[in-house]
C-alpha cells in the first residue's frame, strides 16, 4: 500500500474528488450541497476550520474525515470536532482510521487547540484510539449521541 493523507485545504486540486467522495459516503438527496459548499469554502477561508481530508492508497481514495466547528450537537462550547470518518470496507481492520485521527490531532495542536471532540453512537471504537467519553449531547432532530474527547 502507498498511503497518504491529503489535506484538501493545502492541496485544493483534490477538491472535486473530495466533494464527490464525501457526497458518496455521507450525502443524500437533501444534503449533497452541504459538502460541496463546505469543502469549497474551506479552501478559501482564513479561519482554521473546517478542514477536509482524504486517505489515499496511491491514486485511490479509501477514506475520509473532516475537522469542523460543530457536528450538529448541543455542545457548541466544545470544538473542533472530528466528523465523517470513513474507511472503505476492504481496507478496514488495518487501523487506517488511526492515520486520519493522528493527522487531525497534529493539525489541531498546530492550530492551538488542546482537545479534539467527536459525537458518535459507537461504543468501544474510539476508546481504542485514546478518546474518553465525557457526556451525552443532543441533536436538533432529537437524537442523543455520546461525546468523546482526546487531548492533542
Amino acid at each position: 500500500m502507498e498511503l497518504n493523507v491529503i489535506n484538501v485545504r493545502k492541496q485544493p486540486e483534490y477538491k472535486e474528488q473530495a466533494i464527490a467522495y464525501f457526497q458518496k459516503r455521507w450525502g443524500n438527496r437533501s444534503n449533497k450541497k452541504v459538502y460541496e459548499d463546505c469543502i469549497l469554502n474551506s479552501i478559501v477561508t482564513d479561519n482554521p476550520l473546517p478542514v477536509w481530508y482524504l486517505l489515499m492508497d496511491a491514486d485511490n481514495i479509501i477514506g475520509c474525515v473532516g475537522l469542523i466547528t460543530n457536528d450538529f450537537i448541543s455542545r457548541m462550547d466544545l470544538w473542533p470536532w472530528l466528523c465523517a470518518l470513513f474507511v472503505e470496507k476492504k481496507y478496514r481492520g488495518q487501523n487506517l482510521s488511526a492515520l486520519l485521527i493522528e493527522q487531525l490531532k497534529i493539525d489541531c495542536a498546530e492550530a492551538g487547540f488542546e482537545s479534539l471532540y467527536l459525537a458518535t453512537d459507537h461504543i468501544g471504537l474510539y476508546e481504542k484510539h485514546g478518546f474518553d467519553y465525557i457526556a451525552d449531547g443532543y441533536h436538533p432532530w432529537g437524537d442523543v449521541s455520546r461525546i468523546y474527547e482526546i487531548k492533542v
